[in-house]
């Protein structure tokens, strides 16, 4: 499926450690990016990894860039979400089998292609996603996750929840995949929970979220591993 996988992280020692498990590795910097661009040891894979920055426009952004300059077979994001679920704790993972925008009108929107007003990572990338995080241990499941361009808290959460179902919520999960599914691409967002979106955001900045950098490279390498 994947000679080259175009990788999106949410941090940069995310993106160093994905790094360190590289060969020949390069790097590159335009469009606001620096791009690890290196092989997967002892096999022809390769991979570009990246952070994108917050919100819709810089996930876009970064994604039409990756597409044009690297032709990638396909694009994993991982990153951070609030959760919105009473099953799934800070550290269990949502993957986004279905992504939605909070704060756009979709029947504009979907007028344009993919003539979508919903998008959802690739079916063969959700498979094996499921198969890694079961065989470390990861309590996750494939839901829905909300984007929009506002950090959700406290009464917005309930609202987000009530209103979309979702199980996760978080700033550019959709926009990965709508512009991964214009361009025709297999994509596959992979969001860890860091809270209950309960956390005020001078609260949620604080937090150390390098600690889950380390899982999250290690998620993504061994989904990269299991790709044909």
């Amino acid at each position: 499926m994947a000679s080259t996988i175009a990788i999106i992280g949410a941090m940069d020692v995310e993106v160093a450690l994905i790094a360190k498990s590289l060969e020949r590795v390069m790097e590159h910097k335009r469009a606001g990016l620096t791009v690890i661009d290196g092989l997967v040891a002892g096999t022809a894979k390769r991979v570009v990894a990246t952070v994108a920055g917050m919100g819709t426009v810089n996930a876009a952004s970064t994604v039409q860039y990756l597409i044009d300059k690297f032709e990638p077979d396909c694009v994993i994001f991982s990153g951070i979400a609030g959760n919105l679920t009473s099953t799934l704790n800070i550290n269990d993972v949502v993957l986004g089998k279905d992504l939605v925008y909070l704060d756009s009108d979709m029947r504009m929107i979907a007028q344009s292609e993919p003539f979508a007003e919903e998008f959802h990572s690739d079916p063969e990338l959700l498979e094996i996603a499921d198969k890694v995080l079961n065989k470390l241990g990861v309590k996750h499941l494939a839901g829905k996750i909300a984007t929009g361009n506002n950090f959700i808290e406290g009464e917005a959460a309930e609202k987000v929840k009530r209103e979309t179902q979702a199980d996760a919520v978080e700033m550019e999960g959709a926009a990965v995949v709508h512009v991964a599914n214009r361009n025709n691409i297999p994509a596959l967002v992979i969001r860890a929970l860091s809270d209950n979106a309960d956390t005020e955001y001078e609260t949620f900045k604080e937090f150390d979220v390098s600690v889950y950098a380390d899982n999250a490279a290690r998620i993504v390498m061994q989904i990269v591993h299991e790709l044909e």
